[in-house]
């Protein structure tokens, strides 16, 4: 992967095998690779001594890896691609990144493949989160994608006694004056953000912005006393794992 960037095969890289007697064929690193299980600790040994864990976000989010020809390669399934706005052929990858805003470490990951493990992607966030507690994180915050914002998911959050920082669909349904719930987006909510009470969670502070194209996007938190300056400064780090 190091020697042949561009081209990654078994046959590539028994080609740019140190010279020796005993280098291995393309068919042994097949084999080898073949009786590889995905090993997550693995990537952890080398993220950990980069990473601060009581500082800095946690950032986590999936991506799919197009796969538009495959017929008949394993982890291959439909996923919605924000690439290309459409659904496509490709392996699901949920990713779990620390950030401080200048140094990016990938931590933990999941393939989805509810097809043989019966895993959503909701019960990996999950999964994903209780590792890295376990492994010692406490981030300043947890950032994600709003498709990712059910009840259950924060929650979860909480319960582990962690701040989180995610968009919310304008649909969502809060209660800002103890009148009853309505969807986020007819309620008023001022330049310095606003604490309403999120429908069967509790409450939390939103903010609204408007991008220069006027596209309208609804940022929450369950820290209440968050303010502009970190509102601004947490939306531009959790753009950090699109990249």
């Amino acid at each position: 992967l190091v020697a042949a960037q561009k081209s990654c095969s078994c046959l590539e890289a028994s080609k740019v095998q140190p010279l020796s007697t005993r280098a291995p064929a393309h068919d042994s690193i097949t084999r080898m690779l073949n009786s590889l299980s995905p090993d997550n600790d693995a990537l952890w040994s080398e993220a950990e001594p980069m990473v601060h864990k009581t500082t800095g976000l946690l950032e986590l989010d999936d991506s799919t890896l197009d796969k538009p020809y495959a017929k008949k390669i394993p982890l291959v399934y439909r996923h919605w691609s924000g690439k290309h706005h459409d659904t496509v052929k490709g392996i699901n990858l949920l990713t779990l990144l620390w950030t401080d805003g200048d140094k990016h470490v990938p931590c933990d990951h999941r393939i989805y493949d509810k097809v043989h493990d019966e895993l959503s992607k909701n019960d990996h966030f999950k999964a994903l989160l209780k590792t890295a507690y376990e492994r010692g994180f406490r981030p300043q915050y947890v950032c994600f994608d709003g498709w990712y914002s059910s009840l259950e998911n924060l929650k979860f959050i909480r319960h582990l006694k962690w701040h989180w920082f995610t968009r919310l669909k304008s649909n969502r349904l809060v209660n800002p004056d103890k009148t009853g719930n309505v969807p986020i987006a007819y309620i008023d909510i001022g330049t310095a953000g606003r604490v309403v009470h999120l429908k069967a969670y509790g409450f939390i502070k939103v903010f609204r912005t408007v991008s220069k194209d006027g596209d309208v996007e609804h940022w929450a938190t369950n820290y209440l006393d968050m303010k502009v300056l970190e509102l601004r400064s947490l939306s531009e780090k959790s753009w950090v794992i699109e990249n």
